[in-house]
């Protein structure tokens, strides 16, 4: 099932009232509309979870925003930290950067990842059903490097390193996955080396509300260095329109391929996380190729309504959102409308670094529900927008 997280109104003041004390409170009537001073923010998040699979899950999403010099047009950069643990004695622990140096020539972005979780395996293809689930201890160990240099306007150029182990182990003997002939059933690694292209024209990476992001990255895994010889392609595309001050839609798409003689079930491209087709399990639907897209719809929302409770003095600003989408896994040469399922749903999101645009969201997404099964479906809150 999908994690329900919550938390309280208690704790996010608080943790507003941590950036209040880093910066004063800027107002504007939209947040495109007046360029704010670059601040530094630290913002954490405590996370609460809970799942049949996992029990009670206690975490902290922390973020760190700032700025790597005082060029107005510099973009900000992040550290995020997400560490949690579980009453089945299990562990993720995530760091991200994002960096952007003076100009924004540079961009350079790591993702380090430890995890010890279980996950539930439907099999592959797009005609899964929850019945035949069967639930895998995974280890997985994660480290992702990425530089892009600016070429000419804006046009990047860049290349990438993926270096993942896993181990999986049948928590139980039902379901689909004890007698499923898999590549790599029990795990591997693998080292992707890549190249990247890159157009942006985005006024901000965080909260967009103009402009275009193109992205095409390219990655081939030598046999001297994984498991087997595999080719890797991620495409996506990102575009925003602002129809008023206060009113933006976003379009996205994205293509994932994997391409190789022997595919390690766990590296096929997988439906459904909290940036695209959301209300989906991850890796619930799961095949060689994987094409999405989505719809949003965003509202800035100025309450102007001051909060002044012991230290924290703020006056919070929101979006609401709208999205809707579709999106399929396939094999090669096996396109067609039938594979395509449903996303769609609503969210807010809190402005609690206005001046970068850094937001904090929540969205409720629907999507496919197949014959005897409930309606699949999901809670997401997160850092960040979904794109």
């Amino acid at each position: 099932m999908q994690r329900i997280i919550i938390f309280t109104a208690t704790l996010l003041a608080l943790s507003q009232g941590l950036i209040a004390q880093q910066q004063k409170d800027t107002t504007q009537s939209a947040p495109a509309d007046t360029i704010v001073p670059h601040k530094r923010s630290f913002f954490p998040l405590p996370v609460l979870g809970y799942s049949p699979e996992k029990g009670l899950e206690i975490g902290a999403a922390m973020l760190y925003s700032f700025y790597t010099s005082r060029d107005p047009a510099l973009r900000n950069s992040t550290i995020n930290l997400i560490p949690a643990v579980t009453t089945e004695h299990q562990l993720k622990i995530d760091l991200k950067t994002d960096i952007w140096t003076d100009g924004n020539n540079w961009h350079f972005k790591s993702n380090l990842r430890y995890h010890d979780f279980p996950i539930n395996f439907y099999g592959l293809g797009d005609t899964t059903r929850k019945a035949g689930a069967t639930l895998l201890d995974n280890k997985r160990y994660k480290v992702q490097l990425e530089a892009e240099r600016r070429i000419g306007g804006h046009f990047y150029a860049g290349m990438s390193l993926l270096y993942q182990k896993d181990e999986y182990n049948a928590r139980e003997n039902k379901g689909v996955y004890p007698d499923m002939p898999l590549v790599d059933k029990d795990g591997g690694h693998v080292t992707f080396i890549g190249a990247t292209g890159i157009f942006d024209n985005r006024d901000n990476q965080n909260y967009t509300r103009t402009g275009t992001w193109v992205r095409l990255n390219i990655a081939y895994a030598p046999g001297f260095l994984s498991k087997h010889e595999l080719w890797k392609i991620d495409g996506q595309l990102r575009h925003f329109i602002s129809i008023s001050p206060k009113s933006t839609v976003g379009f996205n798409g994205l293509f994932n391929s994997l391409q190789g003689s022997r595919r390690p079930f766990y590296l096929l491209p997988e439906m459904g996380n909290d940036l695209m087709m959301r209300g989906y399990y991850t890796g619930r639907y799961r095949d060689q190729n994987y094409l999405a897209g989505q719809v949003e719809y965003r509202y800035f929302l100025d309450p102007k309504i001051p909060i002044n409770i012991w230290f924290v003095h703020m006056q919070p600003k929101f979006a609401l959102a709208a999205f809707g989408g579709s999106g399929a896994v396939f094999n090669n040469r096996d396109i067609a409308m039938s594979h395509f399922k449903p996303s769609y749903g609503l969210g807010v999101r809190w402005f609690y670094d206005e001046g970068a645009r850094l937001t904090m969201r929540i969205d409720y997404a629907w999507g496919e529900k197949r014959s005897g099964e409930q309606r699949q479906s999901g809670l997401y809150l997160s850092l960040a927008e979904a794109f």
